[in-house]
């Protein structure tokens, strides 16, 4: 007999060991949780995230020792109207001499009135370390709250780096709470409509926790071998939630369905295991090494985003292989209990179903008309992303429900030379340091009165203590992502930089700041795109050549997947580059997409997508072995695993769908992206394009091999000859 499946093997022995493979697991995600938490995490600096002339520029202020400490500034503004002078003076020596009496402070600047003189600023140089500096914020927020307690005729707000952080952070915590908060609901509403029993509805959401949870752990630790970025909690939820039921959905569903059948709880489990688990794998497995392709773009963010999503993935699947049988084994038939009378009948209900048969009825009757028409709708939603604009995310991109930065737009009103700034950075010897000095000094002058810059009288010059590298600041007028933005720093590369450093021998320079990375970044990946893009696709091609041993799946795959990405990313040109959906989704359209979004959607789609793919066409086989035509193979597994297919996408779009409730914009347009991405790959793919194009294509679809009815031969899996027959396949699921 041939060797079964290592599914089918780990499932049994987690079937007949459930107390130990429970055990294991509950072991498993603390000991992750543990270590994670005892480890701590380890953020991404602007060092590590560094690329291009920006990253060098970098490296060169990262080199030169400054004594750099944190600063923020208490802004002082009129309510409405002119500024009264005399109560904005009153609460700015308040606010000095509150905070000169904080050990947080090491020292406090004289008020700097405004241009127009409706402004006041109280520059504020934070004592330790500046990384450190959100941390020990809180007492001076709460004096400056005081100060503005006190002076009510006035605005007082505190405005800075870390003030800056502290409130992002926060307000991704906040929704990092709300997106859990709302989608355990959601999901254990939609687990009960699937399986209308409370303790089957509730085991794939208690697995995706354990797994999400798990998941942290295992990043905090990775993040020492690939420093986190902050987005990577929300990925690593999101990821999580969907992938963990969905996997844990698949396999319950193809147990219950054969204990239905009549086979015992063992046996159900093997072949739930040599089916769904085997789906699982090769789904997992196909989502891991999309994800893994976004390594090649050498970016740290890149980098931190597919570390959390492989690693929530590989847990997903680790559960859904061992623990889940163990629970499915021990519980028996009370994973159907207790029972919601409606929802029960409705989802076991006998009979063979009748909306699906209906829904696929045009594609299999009409392939060709059905393929032309759905394509070119597809294509039409496609188009717009032609017209993709790329901007890395910075200050001018953050939700202005966030407090402190409405009070850093009235800051870089009031003050210009706050806001957007680029870092001319010089590395040069000692000696040459006043000659380098004088270079920049010269620079600067030809900002002043040059409308693309905002430069003051005075140059903003700093020199390190070996006097080894000098930086200048050069404000700009010209906001990130503009054409403007763009002439700007080219001017100082192309033209004002070495017009006057290159006359001083022997120095390295580089021109950074906000504008540079945002240039440099998208750059970085315009040219790294192909690569990552052709990683993905011939490995998706090898994993589905592999699995299937059909180079016409494989290519379908491609172009299914394809297709569905594609409409993906004209939605979010649609949406997000547009005004149209602002209030919908309470976002001030930019005009543009994160420069980033893009290419972690496509690596994230190709992988989810082998979720359905695999699932579905993996049905119609075994109906096609089972000696069927292909359209009544295609037909009858599309309609066979529809409830499960349908079940796991409502949950991807659900949980898809909260993110792009969030406040964060980055977070918005995964959400977007993806759960248009699924509902087109789960409805308008899986109903219409692939039936019919399979039904084109007939027995070709499994080319170069063959298809043939293997009568009582086992047909659930090619690597297991040890579950039910083929003729089952017939049977209406009840």
């Amino acid at each position: 007999m041939k060797r079964q499946a290592s599914t089918v093997r780990v499932a049994r022995w987690s079937a007949t060991h459930p107390w130990r493979a429970i055990g294991l697991w509950v072991v498993f995600v603390a000991v992750c949780l543990s270590a994670g938490s005892w480890l701590g995490t380890n953020e991404a600096t602007d060092e590590d995230m560094a690329i291009g002339e920006a990253g060098r520029a970098t490296s060169i202020v990262s080199s030169g020792e400054f004594g750099d400490r944190a600063e923020e500034n208490v802004l002082i503004t009129a309510r409405s109207g002119q500024l009264d002078q005399a109560a904005a003076s009153a609460a700015a020596a308040d606010a000095a001499e509150r905070m000169r009496g904080l050990p947080e402070v090491a020292e406090v600047g004289e008020p700097v009135p405004s241009a127009d003189r409706q402004a006041l600023l109280v520059p504020i140089t934070m004592a330790g370390d500046p990384d450190e500096a959100r941390d020990r914020l809180d007492p001076l927020l709460a004096q400056t709250e005081a100060v503005q307690r006190d002076h009510p005729a006035v605005r007082v707000e505190e405005v800075g780096g870390p003030s800056i952080n502290k409130g992002v952070n926060d307000q991704i915590g906040e929704d990092l709470a709300k997106a859990e908060l709302i989608s355990l609901p959601v999901t254990l509403v939609i687990m009960l409509v699937a399986f209308g029993a409370i303790i089957a509805a509730g085991v794939p959401v208690l697995l995706a926790l354990s797994a999400v949870g798990s998941a942290f752990g295992l990043s905090a630790l990775a993040s020492h071998l690939v420093p986190a970025v902050d987005t990577v909690s929300s990925v690593i939820l999101l990821m999580g939630m969907a992938v963990g039921v969905d996997y844990s959905l698949f396999y319950l569903k193809r147990e219950r369905e054969e204990r239905q059948n009549g086979n015992p709880h063992v046996r159900a489990v093997e072949i739930a295991a040599a089916t769904s688990g085997h789906a699982v794998v090769v789904s997992g497995f196909a989502v891991m090494i999309s994800m893994a392709g976004l390594y090649l773009t050498s970016d740290a963010v890149f980098a931190s985003l597919a570390t959390g999503s492989i690693i929530v993935v590989a847990v997903a699947v680790l559960g859904s292989l061992t623990v889940l049988p163990a629970l499915l084994a021990k519980l028996g038939r009370f994973v159907d209990r207790p029972r919601v009378p409606l929802l029960w009948r409705l989802t076991n209900r006998s009979g063979p179903p009748r909306v699906w048969p209906r829904l696929l009825r045009p594609a299999l009757r009409f392939p060709a008309a059905t393929l032309v028409l759905t394509l070119a709708a597809l294509g039409a939603l496609a188009w717009p992303a032609l017209d993709l604009n790329l901007k890395n995310s910075g200050d001018d991109d953050l939700p202005r429900s966030i407090p402190v930065m409405r009070s850093y737009d009235r800051l870089t009103e009031a003050f210009p030379s706050q806001g957007v700034i680029h870092v001319v950075a010089v590395r040069a010897e000692p000696g040459q340091a006043d000659a380098v000095r004088g270079a920049l000094v010269a620079l600067h002058g030809q900002t002043v009165n040059d409308p693309l810059y905002a430069s003051g009288a005075e140059p903003d010059l700093r020199v390190s203590d070996d006097r080894r590298v000098t930086l200048l600041e050069v404000p700009t007028t010209q906001a990130p992502g503009t054409d403007g933005a763009e002439s700007s720093l080219a001017k100082l590369r192309t033209e004002l930089v070495p017009a006057n450093l290159d006359r001083v021998p022997g120095n390295e320079h580089a021109v950074g700041g906000d504008i540079a990375r945002d240039v440099d970044y998208t750059g970085n990946l315009a040219d790294r795109m192909p690569l990552v893009i052709g990683f993905v696709l011939l490995l998706t091609f090898l994993i589905m050549l592999a699995t299937f041993r059909s180079i016409a799946v494989a290519l379908t795959a491609i172009l299914l997947n394809s297709l569905s990405a594609a409409a993906a990313f004209g939605t979010l040109v649609l949406v997000f580059q547009h005004t149209w959906a602002e209030g919908i989704l309470g976002f001030t359209s930019t005009g543009t997409v994160v420069s980033w979004i893009p290419l972690f959607l496509f690596a994230v789609l190709f992988g989810l997508s082998m979720d359905y793919h695999v699932f579905v066409v993996s049905r119609i086989r075994e109906a096609a072995r089972g000696g069927l035509s292909t359209r009544e193979a295609v037909a009858q597994g599309i309609t066979r695993s529809a409830g499960v297919v349908t079940s796991a996408a409502v949950v991807m779009v659900s949980v898809f769908a909260i993110f792009a409730t969030l406040s964060m914009n980055e977070m918005k347009q995964i959400g977007v992206g993806l759960s248009v991405a699924v509902f087109i790959d789960a409805l308008v793919i899986r109903v219409l394009v692939l039936p019919s194009l399979m039904a084109l294509l007939g027995r070709a679809n499994w080319w170069p091999g063959r298809i043939e009815g293997r009568g009582e031969e086992s047909i659930a899996s090619s690597d297991d000859h040890s579950v039910e027959p083929a003729r089952r396949a017939a049977q209406p699921v009840r």
